[in-house]
């Protein structure tokens, strides 16, 4: 029982914050500007924040499963960049939505910049700020 209750509290939050990219995704497009590059812009700063964040749930629930650091980064890349094509697919039956390659990239983009990009570089950060990534993390 114990381990069962281990492995939800490692994997709830990727499930959950799954489930709120679909939430997202499931809704008819919304312009948020008249202006289209502002609305774009803030479009796809979105995917990508999405998409770092299910990236550093996933590594952390990873790393929690004693999964090595590198393989972790991997597979936490691998597995947004898998749940970004079933998003785009499920998008394409959203009415006035539909799949987009470039948003599949932006979403990869943002796990990786998640992963690669703040992960390995955690001692550059502040020491505030790594003290916030340890804590998470353990």
């Amino acid at each position: 029982m114990q381990m069962i209750k281990k492995k939800f509290n490692n994997w709830y939050p990727v499930v959950l914050w799954a489930m709120v990219i679909f939430f997202f995704s499931s809704l008819p497009t919304i312009v948020t500007t008249k202006f289209f590059l502002w609305d774009f812009l803030f479009k796809k700063s979105a995917h990508f924040v999405e998409y770092a964040i299910l990236a550093t749930l996933t590594y952390r629930a990873f790393l929690k499963e004693k999964v090595k650091n590198q393989r972790a980064i991997f597979f936490a890349v691998i597995f947004s960049f898998i749940y970004a094509i079933t998003d785009e697919y499920h998008q394409s039956f959203v009415p006035g939505r539909g799949p987009a390659v470039r948003d599949i990239i932006i979403d990869t983009l943002g796990a990786i910049f998640a992963t690669y990009g703040l992960i390995l570089n955690k001692s550059k950060l502040p020491i505030s700020l790594q003290n916030m990534y340890n804590k998470f993390i353990l």
